[in-house]
Formats: structure tokens, C-alpha cells, sequence
């Protein structure tokens, strides 16, 4: 059941229902289903379907960078706050983000004989099936779909157990107009819906002046099926089966052809189609498990969130909320195809907020999971996409900055990756490309894969460090200077009024951490594929150049290493505190001093700044939490998670809309994937902390979580991690395997832990363990107490 989300009432959020409908999905497309007996929606998506974007030529503005400087250093910083994006708009450059477009609805009418009663909407997450259910007078009846990972279509029966008969009628058609969240946008024209037997074809045209549509083929047991105006009639079956093809772009007629031959070859039983794709699926969802033992599985999402209002969130919930994580990431991403965005494949509106890539915090947050999480393969879609991509990030570069190398803008969409919005923050941070190196060079530390650090990791990330290499300058101490810079989207305390945004500065902190840990991988990297090493000593003195990090009067670490520039606690992003998470350059074993540093920062941020956060920087906060090893905190930062932004269905959103006094106030509230992925990644932080030849056992273990088992979790340098444990009866089981061949790491223990079956010298660090590719077993002994939370 911890696998199971149960709903006791449909979608019900007013004119956005598709905000708390029941997501299914195969990495290319997704089905979002909101559960009305009478009249059922199924949102349909593709996740190549986007429309509205400009992509003009980029200008050259990269003169006016000595002004910015300039400018900067005599403290008029929001002066220089303008400079580049006032040349942008002086020639004429006026670009336009695309957004996805929602495919279409799937409608589906049932008359109701009497008042339902029994009603029940789950979700099924080891093998995607949404199902909805009710009873009719004493016929029960269910509508079952998932989304097939091994023959790319929706699978869709509607079933019944009782003596009536199913009468239905189901339509193509586009998507509820009323989904807009404001006036003006000019629907896809050309809509159109025919009919052909047992099938129906749907289409309509994009902004861009191609098609996009489906073909449903509706199968009938015992029954019959006609034509009505936009759909088909399905009268007295005992079973109706619907297997439905997208596409994105074509021609319409051309794609109704070939998605009908398609359909046609494929078997229309609802259990075969189920087998193969429950199969791939479970394959992925499977790798890891997470039980806490929790009481109150059976329980509904409602009743479960209940509860969290009381105070504490009901384990039950918290390992729903892992596993629903892990299900959103599987059914949204495939390494073929784009990577997940802040709304995956489940977009319902036609004017979405932030509905693009952004790489200041939230793309790598929803990927944060992916590698300790056992599913490394799901990270290709994020190299594809920068790879593809790549041509465009060197013009960024060249005409912003005067650089070689490349420059990721913040936000991006699959049409383009130039820069494409305007504002100063998202001009002024550098830091994408680097960041995004992390995860380039994370998949090659959890996979070993040795190919690919040669082929994609080290030729990403020196491109990355290339631009570094022209954009930092010498300041008089020989120390580099980064300038312009932007703390991502935070104000400098200094310029901070509240409602004005100025974050145009010099020396964000989170710029050389970024530069750093892009060095130092460079460097190891090289080594380590014996290329590019002509290139280590110019690495080195770049590294030799970064200055030291700053702590201010209140003992945390500053945002800005600039003495023009002061800290402000008032803000959502936590990004200066980098070098702890999600980095992994200080820890508290490494520097026990800067680390403490670091966590100051961070509680700063939580007991000053609670009314400026949002449903991921609680996530974000839960993984920083866990990495310094207060297993406690971080669990009280998802707690307020699903307290302020966590729906029925429990997508989470960006923010509190209901004046609960839980983060920021806006006038609407976006739905925000990426905190339910930031909420599994805390919980897998929670349980291992790893480098290579290095592996942390249960850093920050909440003292709730007196027992439970979970792996086996993935750690760097390729090693195998799952855990079985009971406080109460003192035992901690930990067994580890090598992914290829044989090596020795050492094995931090909890800080609970007394002895090692076998060990007769008990040290809190097993040194030189040697594992290979056969489990080895270790049998910790712990100290019972009411928690195993690491000392700060």
C-alpha cells in the first residue's frame, strides 16, 4: 500500500481542474485523468509539443560590458543593473519563451442511474494505472489507464460488475479554452474530430502552422458503436477498450495514416498491453525501495494530509510522497526524449507559469534523485538536451559576454537555448553551465562509465570552464572577480525593500563555488581519461585564483564575497551555501569550521526568511538539512511542505495560495514538480551521503524513523547501498556491492553506532572495506536512544 494513492473525491480545484487530476505518463506522453463519474476529462500531453516561441537572432551587446563593470565598482549597481538589458532592448530584440500546449482531452460521458456512492480515484504507482471507481445502484463500475512505456500509447477500459450495462460516449477534442490564466491568448485553430468505425481521429493546428492530434481506437465487448457529432457512442458493452496514439507535429492526415496502422498492430487486451509495460516500468520504479514501516497506508490522500495539519505528517504520507516523487520523475522523463520541466507531461494550461527548463535551481532539483535513486539512465534526456543545444549556448556567450565557451541561460525551452528572457538576474547569473556540469560529472562518479566522461562529461565542462577563463578578471589582490553576478534572484541586503528587486552584483558566492567544483572535476577527470591534461595547469591556476569564502558577523557564510554588497536573509534561494549541497566540496569532517558556517547560513534563511519561501526551497532546505546532518530539520521542512503546498493528489505547487502565512504571496499558484522530487532526494540524502572511495551510512536519519528498510541506494565511485534497520533492538544491517569489479572504500557509521559484528576494534569509520561485486553484509550494533541524528 505505500505504492498506492488513494483520492476519496475527484479533481475539484475551480476552472483548473487539471491541477489536481491523476498523472500517468512514459517519458514522452502524458495522461492526466480528474476523475468525474459523469463527465471524465483525461488531459493529454506530448512532450514535443510546445508553441508561442521567438527565437530571433541574438544582437552583440557584449561593448557594453565595461560599462557594467565599471559602473559596478563605483557602487551604482542599479545603474548596472540595466546596461545589458537595455542594449538587447535598443536592438530590437524582443524573444518569446515557448510553453507547452496541451494536446487535447479525451472526453468521456456515462449517465448516472442513480447517485453514486463508493467512490474511490488511486493511483498505482509501480505500474502507472490510474483508476476511478464508483458504484451506480448495485453495478459497480471502473475506468483503468496507463500510459504504455514499450508501445508509446494510452491504454483506457472502462469496466463494470453488476448487471447494467456500459454506455458511453467518448470524444477527441481540444483542451478546456477555460484554462488560461489570463486574457488574450489565441487558441490552436483548424480543430477537428472524425470518425471511422472504431476509430476516432482528432487535430488541430499549432501557432506554427503544424498539426498535432491523436487516433483512438474504441473496442467494444458485446456491444455496439456509432458515429455522434465529434465522437463515438458505445452502447450496451460489458467492456470498452481504448488504445490512443499522439503526435506532436505533422501533417494530419499523413499522421492519422500511419497512427492507425500503428494501432491496429497492436494487441487489444488491456492485460497484454498492461504486461510489457509493467514490466519496463516496475523495472525503473522497482531499483529502490523506501519502507518506513508506517502505520496508515490504507488511508487517503485526504485523510493522510489531515493529519499533517495537526503537526506531523503521518509517515504513511512521507513514504507516499517518496515514492510519488520517484513516479513523477519515471513517468516524465526517458533518456530519449526531453527532460522533465517544472509541470512534466501534465500541463493543462495554455499560458502556464515557468513552464520551461530553468537551471538556476529547479532542473537540477528535479534530477537530484535520479543517480542515488538507482535510475541513472533517466539523466540522459538532461545531456541530450544541453548537447542539442550547444551551438546556441555559444553565441550566449560570445555576444552577451565576449566569450568563448558557453553560457546556459536560466530559463530554456526545447526551440532554442539562447537567451530568450531579458530580466537582469537571468542575464547577470552565469552560473548554468557550470551547475549543469555537476550532473555530467555525478553520472560518470555513480556509473564509472568511463565512455562517457570522455565523450560528453569533459567536453561539456570545458567548455564551461572556458568561459570562466575570459569572463573572470584579476582584481588587485590576484584574486578573480565575477562581475556582473547574480546570487540566484536574491537582492543584496543593502539594495533589499520589499516588492523592488535589484540583484545585479559583484562576487556571488555561489559563482566560485560553481567554478570551483567545475575545476577541481575538470582536473580529476582528465586524469582520470588521460585527456585533455595540457589543459591542467591553466585549470589549476584558475583554482589557485578563486578566493577563499567570507563569514559574516553572524557567523554564516556571506552571499556576496564583496564588501559592496551585504547579506539578506529575506529569500527563497539558498544558493551560496552550494559547496555543502548540492555540492560536495565541505562537509563536516572536511572543515568542521566553514561547515558550521554553512549551517548557520541556513538557519538563517528558515527562522528570518519563512514568509519569503516556496514549496521547493522547503525541499531545497530539507536536502541542505540532511547533507549537515540534521535529520530532524529536514524533516520538519517537508512537513511544512505538505502543509502549505501539497493538493489532494499531491502535486506539490510553488506556493501557498490561502493565506496560511507559509511562504511567498502571489496571485496565483503554480504547480512546481520539482518539490516533489526535492522531497525524495532529502529522503535518500537522509539515509547515504557519499564521495568516491567514501560512503556515509544514515548521516541525518530522523529520530522518528526508529526502523525501515530501503535500497539499494546508488552511491558515487559505484557502489550498492541498501539498509535494514531497528533502533529499538540496537541493529543496523548495511549491505554493499560494487556495480563493476573490486575496490575498497571506507564506511562512515551513524553516530549510534557501537560495534561491528567481526570488527574487534570498533571505529565510527571502517576503513579500506573491501566489496566487490558479491553483497557484503556488515551487522552494525547501535546505541538504542529515541534517535540516530547526527551530531552537529
Amino acid at each position: 500500500m505505500k505504492n498506492f494513492i488513494t483520492m476519496s473525491y475527484p479533481a475539484s480545484w475551480w476552472r483548473s481542474l487539471w491541477r489536481e487530476a491523476t498523472p500517468s505518463g512514459n517519458g514522452r506522453v502524458g495522461a492526466a485523468i480528474y476523475g468525474g463519474v459523469h463527465e471524465e476529462t483525461v488531459l493529454l500531453n506530448h512532450e514535443d509539443l510546445w508553441w508561442g516561441g521567438q527565437a530571433p537572432e541574438l544582437p552583440d551587446v557584449s561593448s557594453a560590458l565595461p560599462e557594467v563593470r565599471r559602473l559596478l565598482l563605483e557602487g551604482e549597481a542599479p545603474k548596472a543593473d540595466r546596461v545589458l538589458p537595455d542594449a538587447l532592448l535598443k536592438q530590437g530584440y524582443q524573444p518569446k519563451m515557448a510553453s507547452p500546449l496541451p494536446l487535447g482531452d479525451l472526453k468521456v460521458f456515462m449517465p448516472l442511474r442513480h447517485a453514486f456512492r463508493h467512490y474511490k480515484r488511486t493511483l498505482a504507482m509501480e505500474s502507472g494505472e490510474v483508476n476511478v471507481s464508483w458504484t451506480d445502484g448495485d453495478t459497480r463500475y471502473e475506468r483503468i489507464l496507463f500510459v504504455s512505456r514499450t508501445d508509446d500509447c494510452v491504454v483506457y477500459e472502462i469496466r463494470k460488475q453488476g448487471p447494467k450495462r456500459i454506455e458511453a460516449n467518448l470524444l477527441l477534442q481540444l483542451h478546456d479554452k477555460r484554462d488560461v490564466r489570463r486574457q488574450g491568448v489565441v487558441f490552436p485553430e483548424l480543430a477537428e474530430t472524425r470518425s471511422e468505425g472504431e476509430f476516432l481521429y482528432y487535430a488541430a493546428q499549432n501557432s506554427d502552422g503544424s498539426d498535432f492530434g491523436a487516433v483512438a481506437r474504441v473496442i467494444s465487448r458485446n456491444g455496439s458503436i456509432e458515429a455522434i457529432p465529434g465522437g463515438l457512442a458505445v452502447k450496451e458493452a460489458d467492456s470498452v477498450l481504448v488504445i490512443m496514439k499522439l503526435f506532436a507535429r505533422g501533417e494530419r492526415h499523413t499522421e492519422w495514416a500511419q497512427l492507425k496502422a500503428d494501432v491496429s498492430g497492436l494487441d487489444p487486451s488491456y492485460s497484454s498491453l498492461l504486461a510489457s509495460h509493467a514490466a519496463e516500468h516496475g523495472r525503473l520504479f522497482g531499483s529502490v525501495t523506501f519502507d518506513l514501516m508506517a502505520e496508515g497506508r490504507e488511508l487517503s490522500n485526504e485523510e493522510l494530509l489531515r493529519q499533517a495539519y495537526q503537526g506531523e505528517t503521518p509517515d504513511a504520507l512521507v513514504e507516499k510522497m517518496w515514492a510519488f516523487g520517484r513516479y513523477l520523475l519515471i513517468s516524465s522523463s526517458s533518456k530519449h526524449g526531453q527532460p522533465c520541466h517544472l509541470y512534466g507531461l501534465w500541463c493543462g494550461d495554455y499560458d502556464a507559469m515557468w513552464a520551461f527548463h530553468m537551471v538556476n535551481e529547479n532542473l537540477q532539483m528535479i534530477y537530484w534523485q535520479a543517480l542515488s535513486g538507482n535510475m541513472p539512465e533517466l539523466l540522459l534526456a538532461v545531456f541530450n538536451y544541453m548537447d542539442k543545444h550547444m551551438a546556441d549556448f555559444r553565441t550566449n556567450a560570445s555576444r552577451l559576454y565576449g566569450c568563448r565557451g558557453i553560457y546556459i541561460p536560466a530559463p530554456s525551452a526545447p526551440d532554442s537555448g539562447l537567451l530568450k528572457h531579458t530580466s537582469p538576474h537571468i542575464i547577470h547569473w552565469t552560473g548554468g553551465a557550470g551547475w549543469v556540469s555537476q550532473h555530467y560529472y555525478d553520472y560518470y562518479l555513480h556509473t564509472g562509465d568511463i565512455q562517457f566522461l570522455r565523450e560528453r562529461a569533459l567536453p561539456f565542462m570545458r567548455e564551461a570552464a572556458l568561459f570562466y577563463e575570459d569572463f573572470f578578471t584579476l582584481s588587485e589582490s590576484g584574486y578573480s572577480v565575477s562581475s556582473p553576478s547574480n546570487s540566484p534572484e536574491n537582492t543584496p541586503g543593502n539594495y533589499w525593500t520589499k516588492g523592488v528587486s535589484m540583484g545585479t552584483t559583484m562576487n556571488a558566492t555561489m559563482d566560485f563555488a560553481i567554478a570551483k567544483e567545475l575545476l577541481t572535476h575538470l582536473i580529476e577527470g582528465a586524469i582520470a581519461a588521460g585527456q585533455y591534461t595540457e589543459d591542467i595547469p591553466k585549470w589549476r591556476e584558475m583554482l589557485e585564483r578563486i578566493p577563499p569564502y567570507q563569514i559574516n558577523a553572524d557567523g554564516a557564510i556571506t552571499e556576496w564575497m564583496h564588501p559592496l554588497f551585504t547579506d539578506n536573509y529575506h529569500h527563497r534561494h539558498e544558493s551560496h551555501v552550494y559547496p555543502v549541497f548540492p555540492g560536495t566540496e565541505v562537509n563536516k569532517h572536511s572543515d568542521p569550521e566553514l561547515f558550521g558556517a554553512f549551517v548557520k547560513a541556513i538557519e538563517k534563511r528558515l527562522v528570518i526568511g519563512l514568509k519569503e519561501q516556496s514549496g521547493w526551497s522547503l525541499a531545497h532546505m530539507a536536502n541542505n538539512y540532511a547533507r549537515m546532518g540534521a535529520g530532524d530539520q529536514a524533516l520538519e521542512c517537508l512537513e511544512i511542505v505538505s502543509r502549505s503546498c501539497v493538493m489532494n493528489n499531491l502535486i506539490t505547487l510553488h506556493n501557498d495560495w490561502r493565506g496560511m502565512g507559509i511562504g511567498v504571496d502571489m496571485d496565483w499558484a503554480p504547480v512546481q514538480l520539482d518539490a516533489n522530487m526535492g522531497w525524495t532526494s532529502a529522503m535518500q540524502e537522509m539515509l547515504l551521503f557519499s564521495i568516491p572511495g567514501e560512503v556515509h551510512i544514515m548521516p541525518a536519519l530522523p529520530s522518528r524513523w526508529t526502523q525501515g528498510k530501503a535500497g539499494p541506494l546508488l552511491a558515487r565511485g559505484g557502489v550498492a547501498c541498501e539498509m535494514d534497520w531497528d533502533v529499538t533492538e540496537g541493529r543496523l544491517d548495511i549491505t554493499l556491492r560494487s556495480t563493476s569489479g573490486n575496490k575498497q572504500i571506507d564506511v562512515l557509521l551513524p553516530a549510534t553506532a557501537v560495534g561491528v559484528k567481526g570488527y574487534e576494534k570498533f571505529q565510527q569509520s571502517l576503513k579500506a572495506v573491501s566489496i566487490s561485486e558479491t553483497p557484503l553484509l556488515l551487522q552494525v550494533l547501535l546505541r538504542p536512544s529515541e534517535g540516530m541524528e547526527a551530531l552537529k
